[in-house]
């Protein structure tokens, strides 16, 4: 199947903690058979390499989620897109991308896309989707908040992303942190509309 064929979503990637969310639910919509189109910011970079090691850069990402995730990701396809390229696919509305997740998103970001500042492709992609009326969903990464960033993210909210703080849950009896990192991707493929096994649901 062409990259064009296949469902199209961006991610991005910014330098708050929780490298590990972030890559799975990359590998989750390969795995689901999406073409990803996946921006990370210089501190997204670093944040790769500081919690998940050197073989986790971006350079060798691909390598990485096949070899920490199986097989299964090569159902779907991944462009990587220059963070400082503003000019790039997914800066423009009439481009065929049907949703974002900014996972993790630092909370300079969370500030930037709460105030339509569009600097960098992550912050012109996520005003994009506001534009369009399309998903755009925030994990935010950050904790105790200040009345700043509250603010940001009721901003947000009111514009139309959906804000999904890294608060993973427990009632699915989690043993790892892989565990966890499931139960947050399949929270974020869950609010775009993508079908799911990565946790099971509350059944009352």
């Amino acid at each position: 199947m062409s990259d064009n064929a296949k469902p199209s979503f961006a991610v991005g990637i910014t330098g708050a903690s929780g490298a590990l969310y972030a890559v799975r639910t990359v590998a989750a919509l390969l795995e689901a058979g999406c073409h990803v189109e996946l921006v990370v910011s210089d501190f997204g970079r670093r944040l790769l390499r500081d919690e998940l090691g050197e073989e986790a850069s971006l350079d060798r990402l691909t390598d990485y989620l096949a070899q920490r995730y199986g097989d299964g990701v090569a159902a779907g396809s991944m462009t990587v897109l220059n963070n400082r390229d503003v000019g790039a696919s997914i800066a423009s509305g009439s481009h065929a991308c049907q949703g974002m997740a900014i996972i993790p998103c630092s909370m300079k970001t969370l500030a930037a896309v709460a105030n339509g500042l569009s600097r960098t492709l992550v912050e012109r992609a996520a005003d994009v989707m506001l534009k369009e009326r399309r998903p755009l969903i925030v994990v935010a990464r950050e904790t105790p908040m200040s009345l700043p960033q509250l603010r940001n993210m009721v901003a947000l909210a009111e514009a139309g992303a959906i804000m999904m703080p890294a608060m993973p849950a427990f009632y699915q009896g989690p043993r790892t942190l892989d565990d966890l990192a499931d139960f947050m991707a399949g929270k974020v493929l869950a609010s775009l509309g993508l079908p799911h096994e990565l946790y099971p649901p509350w059944t009352g």
